[in-house]
C-alpha cells in the first residue's frame, strides 16, 4: 500500500525538526520558523511535493516581491525553501529540488540603496563623546570592524596584547547566549591599532567583573543586551551630539561603526580580499556588494589610464 503524498507543509515541519535536532542558534531557528510559517506555508504549503514545479516556485518568489518583501529577505526565504525541498528529496518525498535553479534577480540600479557611512568628523565625535561605560567598545568597533555581536561576546582571553591582535571565535546572539561566529569566515584574527591597545588596557582596569571573562559585560558581569546598548547609550549619544537625520532622530545604528571601519580600511588602499578577511565576510562578493562603490576613485582611474598610455607609447 503506497503512502499518501507529502505536501510542502510536511517538508517544512520535517526541516524545522531537523534544524532543532542540529541545535542551531535560537535566533537562526526563529528566522527559519518565520520563513516557513509566515511566508512559505501560507502560500504554497498545501501544494504536493510530487506536483511542485519550478513555475510554482517562481510564482511564489515573484508574489513575495510584488507584495513589497525586500529582495534581501526574499533571498533568505528562498535559501530556506531550497533547504526544505532538499529535506524532502532526502526523505524520498520528492525526486528533485525544483527550487535549486530559481534565483532572485538583482533589483535595478535605481532600486539599490547605498549604505550611509559616518564621516570622519562624525567618527571623531563618537570617539570623543562616547560615555566612559561604552567608549572602549565603540573604539574597538571603529578600528577593527567587529560586529556588535562579536564585541558583546568578546573575552579577555581572546585579546593578545603581546601580538596586538584580537581573536574572534565566538559571538553573543540576540538572546545573549554565546555561540560560534556567523560563518566559518567569522573566526579570524584582527590586528589592533595603538588606540585600541591603549584603550583596552585602560578599560581592563575599570571594567565590570565577569565570571564569563567578558570584555564588555553589563553591570553584573553578564552579556549586554543589544537593545540596551542602542537605546540607552548609542542613540542618546548621537542625538546629544547632533549626529541626527532631518527629523532629528539618531542618524545611524550601531552597525554603522562596522561600516566606518570598512571605509577606513578601503581609504588606506587595502585590497578587497584583505578587507573581506578582516570583516569576516563569507565571500568577496559580499564585501564588494556592500562596499564596492567605496573602491571607486575617478581621479585615480584617469591617472591609471594616463600611465597605461605612457607605458605603451614611450618605447
Amino acid at each position: 500500500m503506497s503512502k499518501p503524498p507529502k505536501s510542502v507543509s510536511d517538508a517544512c515541519a520535517s526541516w524545522l525538526r531537523t534544524c532543532e535536532r542540529n541545535e542551531l542558534e535560537r535566533s537562526t531557528l526563529k528566522a527559519y520558523r518565520s520563513h516557513a510559517r509566515i511566508h512559505i506555508e501560507p502560500k504554497i504549503g498545501d501544494l504536493l511535493l510530487n506536483e511542485l514545479t519550478r513555475s510554482d516556485v517562481r510564482d511564489f518568489m515573484d508574489e513575495l516581491i510584488d507584495e513589497g518583501v525586500s529582495r534581501a529577505l526574499v533571498k533568505k526565504i528562498m535559501v530556506s525553501l531550497r533547504a526544505i525541498l532538499s529535506e524532502a528529496v532526502e526523505r524520498e518525498w520528492a525526486t528533485h529540488n525544483v527550487a535549486a535553479e530559481v534565483k532572485v534577480k538583482r533589483g535595478s540600479r535605481r532600486d539599490a540603496k547605498r549604505i550611509e557611512i559616518p564621516t570622519k568628523d562624525e567618527i571623531r565625535t563618537i570617539i570623543d563623546n562616547a560615555p566612559a561605560s561604552h567608549r572602549a567598545m565603540f573604539v574597538t568597533a571603529i578600528f577593527t570592524g567587529m560586529r556588535i555581536s562579536e564585541l558583546r561576546g568578546l573575552t579577555w582571553e581572546a585579546i593578545d596584547f603581546d601580538r596586538k591582535v584580537i581573536r574572534v571565535f565566538q559571538r553573543a546572539d540576540e538572546y545573549c547566549e554565546i555561540g560560534l561566529p556567523k560563518s566559518r569566515a567569522g573566526a579570524r584574527e584582527i590586528p589592533m591599532a595603538p588606540i585600541v591597545v591603549n584603550t583596552l588596557k585602560d578599560w581592563e582596569k575599570s571594567a565590570p567583573k565577569s565570571d564569563l571573562g567578558l570584555v564588555f559585560p553589563n553591570s553584573v558581569g553578564k552579556v549586554q543586551n543589544y537593545s540596551n546598548i542602542y537605546n540607552r547609550v548609542f542613540k542618546p549619544m548621537l542625538v546629544k551630539n547632533g549626529i541626527v537625520d532631518e527629523d532629528g532622530n539618531a542618524k545611524f545604528g550601531i552597525h554603522a561603526l562596522r561600516h566606518a571601519a570598512a571605509s577606513l580600511f578601503i581609504e588606506q588602499g587595502w585590497n578587497p580580499k584583505k578587507i573581506q578577511t578582516l570583516l569576516g565576510h563569507a565571500s568577496i562578493t559580499m564585501t564588494m556588494d556592500v562596499y564596492g562603490h567605496l573602491f571607486e576613485n575617478a581621479e585615480e582611474d584617469v591617472s591609471m589610464f594616463e600611465k597605461l598610455e605612457r607605458d605603451l607609447l614611450a618605447a
